[in-house]
């Protein structure tokens, strides 16, 4: 303390000249509404500042959680959406669901192979089964093929063994969906009949006829028709309406009455 006096007293005159200042200046910030605002507006501004760039860092490091928590959510709307069981007077909704959606996250994708294949962190223990159906937030992504305890291997649709049954929506007309170009964004629809002239953007969506997918999946868009003269069945290209090169989160798809319908096949084929 007595080294401090002695240094305020050797410099005396500059100790009272930033008194002096700080003294100024509080009066005059403290005497003009036009200072008191100014200061006023700088301190909120470096507050607000502060707690903007909290909640950011705050935010980013909840984005996993939420994502999850929304992800669960789309998949419970998914399921209620999918209810078509009804009473025989088709006034009644059954309680129950014909597909459960389960989310899953992406862990490893390929987009460049000629079998490109999809893992995610959902497996046995989450009830994932071999041949359940995937679809992202836009559309068809794959099939399951592999299954661990808490991973699955997915068939990617760009995948030469990939044949998904599909309808075109505006007439329901079938035909079949295949990956058979150079460019992970496009696919190509066959068994086109002669008559039908397919018009760009028209969608094609799944058909409902397996027990993989539920009807009225999106697929993707048509791309280009061009019709072959003399050909009964045509193609098209089709634009894939999942992008497989930015794919984060899926839903696996389980028929809930697939066992009962396999076993109900099982039977007839035995007579």
């Amino acid at each position: 303390m007595r080294n401090l006096f002695h240094f305020l007293w050797r410099n005396q005159f500059f100790t009272l000249f930033i008194l002096l200042e700080l003294v100024s200046i509080l009066l005059l910030s403290n005497s003009f509404s036009y200072q008191r605002s100014l200061r006023y507006h700088t301190l909120t501004d470096f507050t607000g500042s502060v707690f903007s760039g909290y909640n950011s860092v705050d935010q980013y490091f909840g984005l996993q959680k939420e994502n999850l928590r929304l992800a669960q959510e789309n998949a419970r709307l998914r399921s209620q959406l999918s209810d078509h069981l009804f009473d025989p007077d088709t006034t009644t909704l059954k309680g129950d669901s014909l597909f459960r959606f389960i989310p899953a996250s992406v862990i490893s994708n390929s987009v460049s192979h000629r079998n490109n294949l999809i893992i995610v962190n959902k497996g046995q223990n989450q009830g994932v089964q071999k041949e359940m159906g995937v679809v992202s937030p836009d559309g068809v992504a794959g099939i399951v093929i592999g299954v661990s305890n808490n991973y699955a291997v997915i068939m990617s649709l760009l995948h030469h063994n990939a044949h998904i049954s599909g309808r075109v929506k505006k007439n329901d007309q079938l035909v079949n969906v295949k990956w058979d170009q150079p460019d992970y964004r496009f696919g190509t629809i066959t068994d086109i009949p002669s008559h039908l002239q397919l018009e760009v953007n028209d969608s094609i969506v799944t058909s409902g006829n397996s027990l993989i997918f539920p009807k009225e999946i999106l697929i993707g868009v048509v791309e280009e028709h061009t019709k072959m003269t003399g050909e009964h069945l045509g193609s098209a290209l089709i634009r894939f309406s999942t992008d497989f090169n930015s794919l984060k989160q899926v839903y696996l798809i389980e028929n809930c009455q697939a066992n009962e319908l396999d076993t109900l096949l099982l039977q007839i084929s035995e007579q």
